[in-house]
């Protein structure tokens, strides 16, 4: 191993061996159609079904060997028969991961969902939480991942405390029909749909809602979910401190949630993030071994496929150069008042092209070392658009 990989030039196999345990999941609506308020490109092939999008999520697992999980969208994903569903992804060598209830998209939805001033509607979204919790034990999920709309856009529209009281109301009722073992993670987001506030605006607010529910209740961290200028590192190392880091929806923003491809604008940030994490497991942090990492990602003009692979990468990158931060010369530095010093120690492991370190990885998991050129070849991509089209043709299928 090259000098450059620091205090770990000699000990390889200590850095491939945690680099096995990172598990990433990525998400059934990553692989269908999506876009942005003003125009869905359809791509060919993309997926129509919940069983077409496990189809290409094998793909990404067979490719990469570290995205064995899906998460869902319900009612996006919803079917009737759910240990079909079980045995299909098992046949593909996945299992489903997080259950995502959607309390955005219905009509009644308009002035909020578990915050509404109408009880009805409120007992409406608690049950549709619920009926999520059931499909999550139907098909042995442990991860609720919920994320709320609720809001308003105009000052006076509503009574803000009661809006609060409201919403823990809602998720109390939610968090006592959780069975035990199953984790409700709490999703917050600065802004949009509404505008003048937001229900679940910060991670403070979601983590005194956690806080309020139980240990059962966690935070879930989206990259893109946060102003301008903010410091994601520090939000995890706080909620590492609390043991409140559920899990990340992981992507990334130019300006606001923009939804790319996690790394692929602000890539030091998501090393620091990694930093983080692997400096509180380094110190015996109990939360690092429960963190959920999942990819929450849209793409609109990107091959779908392609761009769920290339983000895994990219993930896969970050953390392996958090990995090879050199911590005890870290503290050193930082003990000393050593500014520049510490900042160095970062920089060194960041500067680190550890593509060959995970080619390695690949190669002893039996895998090619170049994902993106075997997804590439095996000609999976052409074969789908085709077969894809054709069934829609065929079936009068709107999508075609």
């Amino acid at each position: 191993m090259q000098d450059n990989f620091g205090h770990y030039a000699t000990n390889q196999d200590a850095v491939l061996e945690k680099i096995q345990h990172l598990a990433i999941e990525t998400p059934s609506w990553g692989y269908g159609n999506s876009g942005t308020r003003f125009k869905v490109f359809p791509w060919p092939g993309a997926a129509r079904t919940l069983r077409e999008k496990l189809d290409d999520a094998a793909q990404v697992q067979r490719a990469t060997g570290v995205c064995p999980s899906v998460a869902i969208h319900i009612p996006w994903d919803k079917e009737d028969d759910w240990q079909a569903i079980k045995a299909y992804a098992q046949a593909q060598g996945l299992r489903i991961g997080a259950v995502n209830p959607n309390l955005f998209q219905e009509d009644v939805y308009r002035f909020g969902s578990l915050c509404h001033f109408d009880t009805s509607i409120r007992k409406h979204a608690i049950e549709h939480v619920i009926e999520c919790i059931r499909i999550a034990q139907a098909v042995d999920s442990q991860i609720i991942s919920l994320w709320l709309a609720d809001g308003t856009n105009y000052p006076g529209q509503d009574d803000l405390r009661q809006r609060r009281h409201r919403l823990l109301d809602s998720l109390q009722s939610i968090y006592a029909a959780l069975p035990a073992g199953m984790r409700l993670l709490i999703e917050y987001k600065f802004f949009e749909p509404a505008f003048y506030s937001t229900d679940l605006p910060d991670w403070g607010t979601a983590l005194l809602m956690a806080q309020k529910l139980g240990p059962q209740a966690e935070v879930l961290v989206d990259t893109g979910h946060h102003a301008q200028g903010t410091n994601v590192a520090q939000i995890i190392s706080q909620l590492l401190d609390e043991g409140r880091l559920g899990g990340f929806h992981f992507n990334d923003r130019r300006y606001a949630d923009d939804d790319l491809i996690v790394g692929s604008q602000n890539p030091f940030d998501l090393f620091c993030m990694f930093n983080e994490i692997v400096g509180a497991g380094s110190e015996g942090n109990a939360n690092v071994e429960r963190i959920a990492y999942m990819i929450d990602q849209s793409h609109n003009i990107e091959a779908k496929i392609e761009a769920m692979i290339q983000s895994v990468l990219n993930i896969q990158i970050a953390y392996t150069k958090a990995l090879l931060v050199d911590r005890p010369a870290l503290r050193a530095a930082q003990e000393q008042g050593d500014v520049l010093g510490a900042y160095r120690v970062l920089q060194a492991a960041y500067e680190t092209d550890v593509r060959p370190l995970l080619a390695e990885f690949r190669t002893r998991q039996g895998l090619d070392p170049d994902p993106i050129a075997a997804f590439r070849s095996s000609g999976y991509a052409e074969r789908v658009a085709h077969e894809r089209v054709a069934s829609a043709l065929s079936s009068g299928y709107p999508g075609a």
